[in-house]
């Protein structure tokens, strides 16, 4: 049996009206519906909670109210916000994190159901744990309810000078970015195709990027690891361009010979095809080129060795240069595919007070966006939203103080008193970020109980289908039921989602693994989540948790945002 202390109950209780993911309201209710929180196919049924259980959760709010100065809606802070619990955890759950050699101290869980902050169970519950990419879950769903689903970036042209009768601009031309997370070449060439409409045929001046909208510090910061060519690896910037990545993608042929072909397109680059194509095994390895800038001002992707015919075509990502070298270079490429000219040079600079305004692009809505974030956890699209927060909120340039600010007063006006939450880049891919599983879990309670909830919910990956979990629990019944956030980092595994389960339950599942070993215990975690799906009432032999005492604050909460 779970033991939670009576003010951690109340606390838990008091804001919150019993909601079920599945319930809904009339359209004259002034209180939003919650997400319709389903299985893929189709919704069990949510059970509300009993007639006794609302009486005594009005007598716990009640009680809490009673005991605090603060409005109805804020959370009652407690003397001591960590939970101590003895608990249980499924036999499946146990063997799988006895196999991987993960003692309890390093994992922690919380499973309530949808609308009821009583857990069902908890496990180290109130410890600050490194969440990995579940981070990402409070930087959308802050995203969405302070910037609202149909937010858009928006990235502007202007321009100065004079432009003669062929339509080259005698000046400069100004592009502005204000972090677009998506500005990929599908994107982009609408903002050229405009800027040619607008009767611009050549530019003989500068190419000038307005970078002013991020402040300086947020750029070119040191990789997470010593892959500074990963994809995960590359950081924000007011004018990404297609996530600073090439693709390259290699296709042997019977000749001999090893096709390049490379997406997307820059303007200065060059590819050096060496590859041969040869027999033998598919040893799973490729080539990673050599990218080398030239004095000319061209930039030259060298490949070389051998290539076996039977890996046939492979696709391999690559980060390379700066932002602002990858823009221009992009940018160009697309200006001169719309037989537009170029002969100056590109340099940073902000947009003068008298330059006009040629065009604008808006970016996909932010629902959009949120949806590429959680289903895919890309990071350089997180880190982007997480200071876009910040400069729409405390104003441009964007700091991650700013943003962690921002993030900060929303859920503490909106009672998610998290007083361990530690905020770095907003994506998880830092060593600095932590939060527990009890503040988790209290946000995707309200989450599902908030104006964002479809859109929220319908972001993250769904077990066995799509995303990040399209390869997980595929054959098992909790497939098509769960929509999961994963979290990976060398040493963390994390999982934080709904559940549906076969009871005709919705589940709030969050678990958080935080141990050197903790890339074997995936198989635990998915124990969890079939457990959860076949409804989380029948008896377990009970492990006693260790009552934990206050936890201590990370000493890195203020200085590493």
């Amino acid at each position: 049996m779970t033991h939670v202390s009576l003010f951690s109950l109340v606390r838990r209780l008091a804001p919150y009206a019993p909601w079920s993911v599945t319930s809904s309201t009339s359209a004259a209710s002034a209180t939003p519906a919650p997400a319709h929180f389903t299985r893929h196919q189709a919704a069990p049924p949510a059970a509300r909670k009993s007639g006794p259980l609302r009486s005594v959760a009005a007598l716990l709010a009640c009680a809490a109210l009673a005991c605090a100065a603060a409005p109805a809606q804020a959370r009652v802070k407690a003397r001591n916000p960590s939970v101590n619990v003895s608990t249980v955890l499924p036999p499946a759950v146990m063997a799988g994190l006895a196999r991987a050699h993960v003692p309890l101290s390093a994992i922690s869980v919380v499973i309530e159901k949808v609308g009821d902050h009583t857990p069902i169970v908890a496990l180290n519950a109130g410890k600050p744990m490194m969440p990995a990419s579940t981070m990402k879950l409070v930087t959308t769903y802050s995203g969405l309810s302070i910037l609202g689903p149909d937010y858009r970036w928006r990235t502007t042209a202007y321009a100065d000078g004079n432009l003669d009768a062929n339509g080259i601009l005698h000046g400069n031309l100004y592009i502005q970015g204000t972090g677009d997370p998506k500005l990929v070449p599908e994107e982009l060439i609408d903002l050229v195709q405009k800027i040619r409409k607008s009767g611009i045929n050549g530019i003989d001046g500068a190419l000038v990027l307005d970078k002013r909208y991020f402040d300086p510090s947020t750029r070119d910061l040191p990789p997470f690891d010593d892959d500074a060519t990963a994809p995960y690896n590359v950081g924000p910037d007011p004018l990404l361009y297609a996530f600073k990545s090439l693709s390259f993608t290699l296709t042997p042929s019977p000749d001999g010979k090893v096709a390049v072909d490379v997406i997307p397109a820059l303007a200065q680059l060059q590819i050096d095809d060496q590859l041969r194509a040869t027999g033998g095994p598919c040893r799973g390895e490729l080539p990673t080129p050599a990218v080398t800038p030239q004095p000319n001002g061209t930039v030259v992707a060298s490949f070389a060795g051998d290539y076996a015919e039977r890996c046939g075509p492979r696709t391999l990502n690559v980060a390379v240069l700066d932002h602002s070298a990858f823009f221009a270079g992009g940018f160009l490429a697309l200006w001169q595919q719309t037989g537009g000219t170029f002969t100056g040079a590109t340099r940073e600079g902000p947009v003068p007070v008298e330059a006009r305004l040629i065009a604008t692009h808006d970016g996909p809505m932010l629902s959009d966006i949120v949806r590429d974030i959680n289903k895919f956890s890309n990071n350089t699209m997180a880190r982007n939203l997480f200071l876009t927060i910040g400069a729409v909120v405390n104003k441009p340039p964007a700091t991650p103080e700013k943003s962690a600010r921002a993030i900060e007063a929303f859920l503490q006006k909106s009672g998610l008193n998290m007083e361990y939450l530690s905020l770095d880049n907003g994506s998880g891919l830092s060593r600095d970020e932590h939060i527990t599983a009890l503040s988790l879990a209290d946000l995707l309670q309200a989450a599902n109980a908030s104006p964002v909830a479809q859109v929220f919910v319908d972001s993250l990956p769904v077990a066995g289908v799509d995303g990040t979990m399209r390869n997980r629990l595929t054959s098992q019944p909790v497939g098509g039921n769960a929509h999961i956030k994963t979290g990976t980092l060398h040493d963390v595994r994390a999982i934080a989602g709904y559940v549906a389960s076969a009871d005709g339950v919705s589940y709030v599942v969050v678990s958080i693994i935080n141990d050197p070993h903790s890339e074997a215990a995936r198989a635990a975690h998915d124990a969890l989540l079939e457990w959860v799906y076949q409804g989380p009432s029948q008896p377990m032999q009970d492990v006693a948790g260790e009552p934990r005492s206050k936890p201590r604050k990370n000493p890195h909460m203020r200085s590493q945002h």
